[in-house]
């Protein structure tokens, strides 16, 4: 009996995974883990399979994690990126495998452990990261020495879907964070990048069309290097819409996106906190016009004896197909279940704890992106 958990299964994002699971699965058995008991059994209901069920989880009790996890084939992460660490910890502990939408570097130490209980776990498996670094393995299998290696991505959603998405947009462009000293790649270091520097302008699938992309801190920049030693040169450029770049970039300039202590009312906090919370209660913030993800990687290198770059495209479904919001959130989503449906399966080509590139081969993830609508197209050039 092969069974999942899926923790946050009825948030924002995972809800498409959820879905995907019920869908396309063989799961004897899916559980749904969510604090938000109501809107997990709603969701159950909504989806009307059988092999669903729920359980109330609380994702801040680390014993519930112990006590939860044993006896499931794989634990599908779903939750904010804040709690991947301790998921990743006590699946290690408990000898079960799993994988999650991000990545934080002490994940990476728990990889000895992992390999004496003989499990895995996949940090970064979702869009970008997660299909981008899978689009830089198909390249290695391509090429016979990857050199530089150019990732864009389009997220086009609206500014606050979730408190979870409101914080990650305003730490991409958070010029204090920690993260913009590593942004860039080059000859055997990482280089800092302010926000919005960078600008390119890329062309993405026709829902989302050419954008002006800038340096973004991304979890690709960490991992592909030591995955692939010879890159001299990884980098990661990203946008949202165009009402949110706007909106972002004079908060930016005013100084808004700061640590500075700021005092409303009786409270004092941190400026960028309380820009957080006032966007986080504008209706404005939860307004867009398109929905949808679009990636778009280059990887130049040598192929006997010859200069070449390959490059790969995605395209999905349109949001009058797709249902709205779900033509962004799919793209996140899907590739979660797909990375959990190959760990059940065995379909995996390491152990221990291993970015989407050194742990999934490239040709049965991407012909389960295209069976559900996600097309990779790849084009290389000499």
């Amino acid at each position: 009996m092969r069974r999942a958990l899926v923790l946050g299964g009825a948030g924002a994002v995972c809800r498409e995974t959820t879905r995907d699971l019920a869908r396309y699965s063989d799961f004897d058995e899916i559980v749904v883990a969510d604090h938000n008991v109501a809107a997990a059994e709603a969701l159950v209901r909504e989806i009307g399979e059988p092999r669903l069920r729920v359980v109330r989880f609380n994702a801040n009790d680390y014993q519930d994690m112990l006590r939860l996890f044993p006896g499931y084939d794989v634990v599908v992460n779903g939750l904010p990126f804040q709690y991947d660490l301790p998921v990743n910890r006590a699946c290690v502990e408990v000898g079960v495998n799993g994988l999650d939408l991000s990545r934080e570097d002490p994940q990476f130490a728990l990889h000895d452990e992992a390999l004496r209980k003989d499990v895995l776990f996949v940090p970064g498996m979702g869009a970008t990261p997660g299909i981008t670094n899978m689009m830089v393995r198909r390249a290695s299998e391509v090429l016979e020495r990857m050199e530089e290696v150019d990732i864009a991505f389009a997220a086009f959603r609206c500014l606050a879907p979730a408190p979870g998405l409101l914080t990650t947009t305003l730490w991409e462009f958070d010029p204090e964070e920690e993260a913009r000293q590593e942004v860039c790649f080059e000859d055997g270091e990482w280089h800092p990048a302010p926000p919005l520097s960078g600008e390119r302008l890329v062309r993405f699938h026709d829902q989302i069309g050419e954008q002006k992309v800038y340096y973004v801190p991304h979890d690709e920049v960490y991992s592909l290097p030591v995955s692939f030693p010879m890159l001299r040169r990884v980098a990661v450029r990203g946008c949202f819409p165009p009402h949110v770049m706007t909106l972002m970039t004079a908060l930016l300039r005013g100084g808004l996106l700061s640590s500075r202590p700021v005092r409303i009312g009786e409270a004092e906090m941190p400026t960028i906190e309380a820009v957080r919370q006032l966007l986080a209660t504008s209706p404005l913030s939860r307004e867009n016009p398109v929905w949808a993800y679009g990636l778009v990687v280059e990887v130049s290198g040598q192929r006997a004896g010859r200069r070449v770059t390959c490059t790969y495209r995605s395209r999905h479904p349109p949001q009058e197909e797709w249902g709205g919001q779900a033509a962004y959130f799919k793209n996140v989503g899907i590739p979660l279940s797909i990375g959990a449906q190959m760990i059940a399966l065995g379909q995996i080509t390491g152990k221990g704890v291993l970015p989407p590139e050194r742990a999934f081969p490239t040709g049965p993830f991407f012909a389960e992106l295209a069976r559900r609508g996600i097309i990779v197209e790849e084009e290389i050039r000499e």
